[in-house]
């Protein structure tokens, strides 16, 4: 019988799972001399493999235990078509598909990197001699491959990566490319979590783009969804107990990771995130909704998810990144399991987001009203959470826990997402409602804030065009739910009016980036945000008051204010000037009162300036202008 090469980081957290220490490949992988196939199907009596082609008969697959079915053949290259028949009866793709050529309905292929054949599984097709980024590094740039350029392709997302060298961002962070139901998808209703979409270029282009990335010495994360899957396509009904018996998420039915057979789901998501890994040599994920994992098990998935993490950073000497979207404000998210967490390098603060919202454009609708303008932010800027237990409004209970004590890259902070664009009526960016120095005074907050900076795409040029929600289902019934559901959903913020259709092309169309930033004026709008985006990025980057504090509650990073309007940051770092940076959150002027600086945050003496935002109001030193943003270097001798 043929063997499939082992892999060392195949476990989960350690040998506390029950079962075989090795639960080996799923899908369809490469073995010496042909194809293994290999399913989890506890719920079927028999497991047929079937083949797509002229004259081939069901084949038999052997059952090892523990509902776990395989077969080697020497008959099935790269390109095969294939399906399992169940019992006899039902014929279904697989679910750890690793290309669908026909749709989520269609038959599987077999699919191997270029020369896997010739090397052992675990390495990936051509890894590169890049090294990765310290977390601390980490300046995150969110694009969906499908929008992102007039292709819609990774391909087209190639021909934009010097650009992104250029803006100075580190890790190029994609939306799901999980197989979706038709051509349009944000990603997040895929159903074969090991397929890549092949309207984006499929599993070679994704190489392709990530070979390139790593060539211009940019970090590429993948986001990726196990907190439910998408409707449309989904079977794994008939093969497991792949879900929860008592809890839903908003989306769909939550994942079994805590009732019976839980152990071999979590092997099936565990495996998908080692095989992303290691073929596509990617260097990290983030974990989409970790609130919405229903989990309470003594060792968490998450956890496990954290020590395969760490099993492939070490066997192949860079980094692997981990990144959650929460919610709660959870403090374990970002502890290491041997202190009772789940061992992930950094969480999103959503308050950062809402409380900045909040200050720049008045919102108080939906969650924004938990928020005060101004003093949340200042919370937010100088503590990553606002909320760290005490009652949350819009939750209707208290929420969250201490960040005091967590250095800055534990903190992803933003002033838009995909989310927070493209769950608003109109898919409106801020630049739809900010003037130009506002969005400039935003950017100075996100960039030179003691955390990790995340843009969205078009945004360091404060691009118009909207983001929109879009899909192209083919269940007539799951479009008009989805419709319907957009409706209720705004109906929380108060938005009425009509709603741009998810299924309707033009919906995409809207939503796709236009302007190649490569041939901005340097006089338009446009080319002067961006140009003062790429002066933040120099500035945070060079001067060493930017390094991320070992803690939040460090004296190295002092935030004051909002006073007269005013917003003052002290940062630190080990060696070097102390900096001062001020902002201006409204659009009247307003006077600095030395006094107030030298009080609250111990500045002493104006400072010598090295980075404006509006140049024209430098001369007057205790003023700021609307929306200025002014970092001022302590000056040598003091």
């Amino acid at each position: 019988m043929m063997e499939p090469d082992r892999h060392a980081d195949f476990v989960p957290a350690s040998a506390r799972l029950p079962g075989p220490r090795d639960l080996g490949p799923l899908g369809a992988t490469p073995v010496k001399g042909g194809t293994l196939f290999r399913v989890w199907a506890p719920l079927a009596g028999s497991v047929d493999l079937m083949i797509d082609r002229p004259g081939e008969r069901p084949r038999p697959m052997d059952h090892e235990g523990q509902g776990y079915y395989r077969l080697s053949v020497s008959d099935a290259p790269s390109g095969t078509l294939y399906r399992f028949r169940l019992d006899g009866r039902t014929i279904l793709p697989d679910p750890a598909s690793r290309l669908q050529p026909h749709g989520v309905h269609g038959p599987s292929a077999v699919w191997f990197p270029p020369g896997e054949h010739t090397k052992k599984t675990e390495k990936s097709p051509g890894v590169s001699p890049f090294s990765g980024h310290p977390v601390g590094d980490l300046i995150f740039y969110e694009l969906h491959p499908g929008t992102y350029t007039p292709e819609g392709t990774f391909r087209g997302t190639i021909a934009r990566l010097d650009h992104l060298a250029d803006l100075g961002v580190t890790a190029v962070e994609l939306m799901p490319l999980s197989q979706f139901p038709g051509e349009r998808n944000w990603g997040y209703d895929g159903t074969f979590p090991y397929a890549i979409a092949l309207s984006y270029g499929g599993p070679d282009g994704l190489l392709e783009l990530v070979r390139a990335c790593h060539a211009r010495g940019l970090s590429v994360i993948l986001d990726v969804v196990c907190n439910h899957l998408g409707p449309e396509g989904n079977y794994l009904h008939a093969f497991g107990p792949y879900f929860s018996r008592t809890t839903r998420t908003p989306w769909g039915e939550a994942l079994n990771f805590d009732e019976t057979m839980s152990d071999h789901v979590r092997h099936y998501f565990l495996e998908n995130i080692r095989y992303l890994a290691r073929i596509f040599d990617v260097d990290g994920f983030r974990f989409d909704a970790v609130h919405a994992i229903r989990d309470q098990s003594a060792h968490s998935f998450l956890a496990d998810v954290s020590v395969l993490a760490e099993r492939i950073a070490c066997s192949r000497g860079r980094p692997l990144h981990l990144v959650a979207e929460s919610n709660l404000n959870d403090r374990r998210h970002v502890l290491p399991p041997g202190r009772e967490g789940m061992g992930f390098d950094a969480q999103w603060s959503d308050d950062f987001h809402h409380a900045l919202r909040v200050t720049f454009t008045g919102e108080k609708e939906g969650y924004y009203q938990d928020f005060s303008p101004g003093k949340d932010l200042a919370k937010a800027l100088e503590r990553g959470f606002v909320y760290q237990g005490q009652f949350a409004p819009s939750f209707g209970h208290r929420r969250g826990s201490s960040s005091d004590d967590l250095p800055g890259s534990a903190f992803v902070v933003f002033a838009q997402n995909h989310d927070q664009v493209g769950n608003r009526r109109e898919g409106d960016r801020l630049s739809a409602v900010l003037p130009e120095e506002a969005l400039m005074c935003v950017a100075a907050l996100v960039l030179l804030a003691p955390a990790l900076p995340f843009l969205f795409m078009g945004e360091e040029y404060g691009e118009t065009r909207p983001f929109l929600y879009f899909t192209s289902h083919g269940d007539p019934d799951l479009v008009r739910a989805v419709r319907e559901g957009r409706k209720k959903e705004f109906a929380a913020f108060g938005w009425t009016g009509e709603v741009p259709d998810p299924q309707d092309p033009r919906t995409f169309e809207a939503s796709r980036l236009t302007t190649d930033p490569a041939l901005l004026s340097p006089g338009s709008r446009e080319g002067r945000i961006l140009g003062f985006y790429k002066t933040l990025f120099r500035l945070r980057k060079s001067h060493p008051a930017f390094a991320l504090p070992d803690r939040m509650d460090s004296e190295r990073h002092r935030v004051a204010g909002p006073r007269y309007g005013i917003l003052a940051q002290k940062r630190q770092g080990e060696k070097g000037p102390r900096v001062l940076v001020l902002w201006n959150l409204s659009a009247r002027e307003r006077p600095v009162p030395p006094v107030w600086l030298r009080r609250d945050l111990g500045w002493e003496g104006e400072g010598r300036p090295i980075l404006d935002s509006r140049e024209e109001f430098s001369g007057r030193p205790h003023f700021l202008a609307p929306y200025q943003v002014r970092v001022l270097e302590e000056e040598t001798g003091r």
